[in-house]
């Protein structure tokens, strides 16, 4: 796997990290990563409901199978997203309350920890490849030119990291 690929693998981790941190709208991505047991098996919410936003605040979680709706309940809970929802009988209402200036200041941190992992990342795939260009023993200016282009591929990468966090900074403090 060459360098690029890892260092792709790293931004879609950071940028599906950066989903989940909530900007005051509503997004189904909110919702990822909650299993609900169903028959013994956990299952993701969306297999289970059609999920909905119809309005900027609110999400709709309507499931096949109306028996499966106190699970599916329990399972928002357990997984302690800040949101209660709200069972009517038919479906699930999610209305996400309004952030307070304290609370995108902490999300805003929690992004900026999340680029900081991703860098880290970044770092250690440097590393990783340095290593392998001075195991195949090339002549020196070779090997020189190759940590070059590594070094080139790491500032274009942090590049992005450092894009990516802007964007959800401003996402976050848009009132």
């Amino acid at each position: 796997m060459n360098i690029e690929q890892k260092m792709d693998k790293a931004i879609i981790a950071l940028e599906n990290k950066l989903l989940n941190i909530r900007a005051g709208r509503a997004n189904p991505a909110m919702l990822n990563g909650i299993m609900v047991p169903f028959y013994g098996t956990p299952s993701p919410i969306q297999s289970m409901a059609n999920v909905t936003v119809p309005e900027a605040r609110q999400i709709l979680i309507k499931p096949y199978d109306k028996s499966t709706l106190k699970d599916i309940e329990r399972a928002i809970n357990e997984a302690n997203i800040g949101i209660t929802p709200t069972n009517n009988g038919e479906m699930i209402i999610l209305t996400i309350p309004p952030l307070t200036e304290d609370r995108r200041k902490e999300y805003v941190r929690e992004a900026k920890e999340i680029a900081e992992e991703a860098k880290v990342a970044l770092r250690n795939i440097r590393q990783e490849e340095n290593n392998a260009i001075k195991k195949e023993e090339y002549p020196e200016d070779e090997e020189k030119r190759l940590m070059e282009e590594v070094q080139e591929a790491i500032n274009k990468y942090n590049k992005i990291v450092d894009e990516k966090l802007k964007e959800k900074e401003q996402e976050l403090m848009t009132v």
